[in-house]
């Protein structure tokens, strides 16, 4: 598939997912459209599938088989290798038609018969079939947010009907090509529609999204120098762009993830499906990461997290913290009011002795004291994990405007002596009113992380006794000067142009005298006697 066609792909799941806009909030249509998208993409990966199995068999199009006997030989095969099963009459198409719903060229619907409750037993079904299997934890409750009953989607049962029924038939007339491209290809219109969603959903899409490029550094730094990690971690993944990023850049043997919101737990595990990643290479949760660790005992080789910055945990109001393995050796706990530094511990106990890990937070602490103080003299001086900070520009982030830094940690550092600063907050594009970086910037990030010498006004390769000496203050300005001395002012130059221009008001003044004269009215400088 071309590039050219890629997009066209993106813009027209896009223009569909404007069927609900107007009915309700971004982040509530989102999960309808990416709902039925998931929907459309299980049946067409089970029709390609059963077909294959079919091939030798007198009917070779699954949607006509009715012999149970086959249904079944077809299922045991589906449970074992797609995880799920859907029968003939529970596929996207069969729903489609059973709805009798046409289109004409004004992109008007016609809506027949009624399949709401039809389709509601059907995302029922999906789920159910994996009951028992090694994929259920995958599944299970992944339809929940599809709440077909919601009055947004219209006043009374047909009203609804006929807005679900049009949004299925123009997925319907799209053909997702899954057998004969790119499985990342969806993936990555799934992924532009959700960048989409997050552009317009405020402060809330900050739980589910980090921008593409930021996304790629965090990737990039975690796996340098590999073209293989055995497994990857994000304990607060949102939709689980941050770790399929890292596929993109390395082989990945295993994805782990957790999250706290249940509507973005679903939509992550829809993600990872639909990048085709197997059910069997995936583990995601859904708890608080601070107080309930679904994945303690593990350890991974790649860490990338982009938590909520200065989020409220329960730190020294839940005793068991000062015993945990992740924050008891520190001295201090985080702050209740700010997490900041409970992740950045989180992450530590569970990174592999060859990990790295990559952590999106705020700026804030490079510097705050008291307690994060005291953690963070912990981790340079006793761990001596920190490898570089980067800062980032400002009004990046969805549903945030403040700067932001990457911290690189690294159980076992090359570069003992020394932590890279980068300073790459003021080379960014504004683009309305989300600033965002280009893969020029990017590159130049990664360049100068890799290659770790001093740049002037931008890195600056700090010795462990300079950082000590600035009492493990790691705020970038203390370690990279990026002062723009002015440019002399010719103050001689200036004179003559104040006295120039004096003459000037002399002169236009004596003319509007003049003119207020033949008008016989006084003139506003008064009398020049």
């Amino acid at each position: 598939m071309t590039n050219e066609q890629k997009k066209k792909l993106e813009q027209q799941l896009w223009n569909i997912a404007n069927e609900l806009r107007g009915k309700m909030s971004a982040d509530e249509f989102r999960d309808y459209i990416l709902g039925f998208i998931f929907y459309k993409y299980l049946s067409e990966k089970q029709y390609i599938f059963a077909n294959k199995l079919l091939e030798t068999e007198s009917i070779k199009d699954y949607a006509l088989v009715q012999d149970q006997e086959d249904i079944e030989a077809i299922k045991e095969e589906s449970l074992e290798k797609l995880g799920y099963f859907l029968t003939p009459d529970e596929l996207f198409s069969a729903i489609t038609a059973k709805g009798n719903i046409k289109i004409d060229e004004d992109d008007e619907a016609e809506v027949g018969n009624f399949i709401l409750d039809d389709l509601q037993s059907i995302l029922n079904a999906i789920e159910q079939s994996t009951m028992g299997h090694e994929s259920e934890d995958d599944f299970i409750g992944l339809f929940e947010d599809l709440d077909l009953s919601n009055s947004k989607l219209g006043k009374k049962p047909k009203d609804r009907n006929d807005l679900i029924a049009k949004v299925l038939a123009h997925l319907d007339k799209i053909d997702f090509e899954l057998d004969k491209v790119d499985a990342d290809v969806l993936g990555d219109a799934y992924e532009y529609l959700i960048s989409q969603f997050a552009s317009g959903a405020g402060k809330k899409a900050g739980e589910f999204y980090t921008p593409q490029q930021v996304s790629r550094i965090l990737a990039k730094l975690v796996t340098l120098g590999k073209g293989q990690v055995k497994n990857v971690y994000d304990p607060a993944c949102g939709s689980g762009s941050l770790l399929l990023r890292i596929a993109k850049e390395a082989k990945v043997g295993e994805f782990y993830g957790q999250e706290l919101n249940r509507t973005t737990y679903n939509l992550c595990r829809m993600n990872m499906i639909l990048h085709d990643v197997h059910f069997s290479q995936f583990s995601i949760e859904q708890e608080d990461t601070l107080e309930k660790p679904q994945h303690e005992g593990m350890e991974f080789e790649a860490v990338v997290v982009n938590p909520p910055f200065s989020a409220k945990w329960k730190g020294d109001d839940n005793p068991l913290n000062e015993t945990d393995d992740r924050f008891a050796q520190y001295g201090k706990l985080a702050p209740k009011t700010k997490a900041d530094f409970a992740f950045v511990q989180h992450v530590i106990h569970q990174m592999a002795d060859n990990g790295t890990a990559a952590i999106v937070l705020p700026h804030g602490v490079l510097f705050r004291g008291a307690a994060e103080g005291v953690i963070r003299e912990y981790i340079i001086k006793e761990q001596n994990y920190l490898d570089a900070v980067i800062g980032l520009p400002p009004n990046i982030f969805y549903g945030t405007s403040i700067p932001a830094c990457i911290l690189v940690l690294k159980k076992c550092r090359v570069h003992e002596e020394n932590i890279l600063f980068i300073d790459a907050s003021r080379e960014f594009e504004k683009k309305a009113n989300q600033n965002t970086l280009t893969d020029s910037h990017v590159a130049k990030i990664m360049q100068t992380y890799e290659e770790r010498k001093d740049v002037e006004k931008y890195a600056t390769v700090a010795p462990i006794s300079e950082v000590r000496e600035n009492g493990y203050n790691l705020n970038i300005p203390r370690y990279i000067d990026t002062f723009e001395e002015e440019e002399p002012v010719d103050l001689d130059a200036i004179t003559r142009e104040l006295v120039a221009l004096e003459g000037k008001m002399a002169e236009a003044d004596t003319i509007i005298a003049g003119f207020c004269e033949q008008l016989g009215i006084a003139s506003p400088f008064g009398s020049k006697d």
